[in-house]
């Protein structure tokens, strides 16, 4: 396989499990994507439309500031970018990542944990923040424990 980077964001460690377990079934390098201001648990509450994740969700335009920018995209072929579903898309810190680095002619598989939705709109609304020469595939969800073995299958499958 080319040379692979999981990059990943995630709010509660739940992601972070997945992206760990695939780094490690797909030989890849591992970069987490982190906010430069931590969410706490009340912004994460989805339930109050106050929060600061139900606001940045209401607003697809907000870019949270990342923690650092050294992730070194340049060289790899191939992105695996997580996240968790927040709404049916992904956080708006994801579309700050892709926002900050050139990932033309590069190919970005998504990979998500959710509760319950798919990935929705999730490829468009990210399609926007890289350039029109980088390919976005709609992975899969990586939820529960999946296995080494899953995990490489999935990863052999795909057409990179």
């Amino acid at each position: 396989m080319k040379k692979a980077l999981v990059a990943y964001f995630s709010a509660s460690g739940v992601t972070a499990k997945a992206a760990k377990a695939l780094a490690q079934a797909a030989g890849a390098d591992l970069y987490e994507i982190k906010p430069a201001i931590p969410y706490t648990k009340a912004d994460l509450n989805w339930t109050d439309k106050t929060s600061r994740s139900s606001v940045e969700m209401q607003d697809p335009s907000s870019r949270p500031a990342l923690a650092d920018q050294t992730a070194q995209i340049a060289n790899y072929d191939v992105v695996f970018l997580g996240f968790p579903i927040w709404w049916y898309v992904a956080p708006t810190i994801v579309n700050s990542f892709l926002e900050s680095y050139d990932f033309a002619g590069k190919t970005i598989v998504l990979f998500a944990t959710s509760g319950g939705s798919g990935f929705g709109k999730t490829v468009a609304s990210l399609q926007g923040s890289v350039s029109p020469e980088t390919k976005i595939l709609e992975g899969r969800l990586l939820n529960g424990k999946l296995s080494d073995g899953e995990l490489k299958a999935w990863v052999d499958s795909l057409p990179l």
